[in-house]
């Protein structure tokens, strides 16, 4: 059976409702100021090459993407009026990853996972990295980004009572746990007021 790397008590949030109620309204804000977007941008510019086939998890209404042009742009998230306004998106869907892990995506279907300024809420990431690592194709890379903004109420404990370097150690626990990641840099950077973190690693061969 597989583990997932955290346990009962650190899973927990301040707010227990249901993440959807919470994402019921859509929010037209960024999560983070101009330099770390700016970052963002040039990190995928980087590592994700065009014409790659692109998933943006527990994205909204901005992806943040390069201008560069890709097979297909595939969204998710929890507000159905942030993904239907994001022009980079040529699909999306709706889902709680806390309360539904499997994703609606074929084996080795992307090239490239993306998840920005998110990955704080997941209360299973085990099962959702994953699942991320089933939808990639061998060598595929997965990003993802935080900084030090959140939802407090939303983010689970084992994040919110942990410095920046311990929020990197929990995202390298999600790629081990995944069995599947090769951590291939981790980004440590003050762009501007907000600080830049991103874990960056591959899909190892099948």
């Amino acid at each position: 059976m597989m583990t997932e790397p955290l346990s009962d008590v650190q899973r927990e949030k301040l707010d227990t409702r249901p993440d959807a109620s919470f994402y019921d309204s859509p929010r037209y804000v960024t999560h983070a100021d101009e330099g770390f977007l700016d970052r963002l941008t040039d990190l995928y510019d980087s590592e994700i090459p065009a014409g790659a086939r692109v998933f943006d998890a527990m994205s909204s209404w901005v992806s943040n993407l390069p201008a560069a042009e890709y097979e297909t742009v595939i969204g998710h998230g929890l507000n159905a009026d942030e993904l239907a306004a994001n022009d980079r998106l040529d699909d999306w869907f709706v889902q709680d990853l806390n309360d539904e892990q499997s994703l609606p995506l074929t084996n080795a279907s992307v090239d490239a996972v993306t998840c920005a300024l998110s990955v704080q809420y997941l209360q299973y990431p085990g099962a959702v990295f994953r699942e991320f690592a089933r939808i990639l194709a061998d060598g595929g890379v997965l990003a993802i980004s935080f900084t030090n903004r959140m939802f407090p109420t939303k983010a689970v404990r084992a994040w919110r009572e942990t410095s920046m370097d311990g929020r990197v150690d929990l995202v390298r626990s999600y790629n081990d746990a995944a069995g599947a990641f090769d951590i291939q840099r981790v980004v440590r950077e003050q762009p501007a007021t907000d600080p830049f973190y991103a874990v960056v690693a591959t899909r190892t061969p099948r």
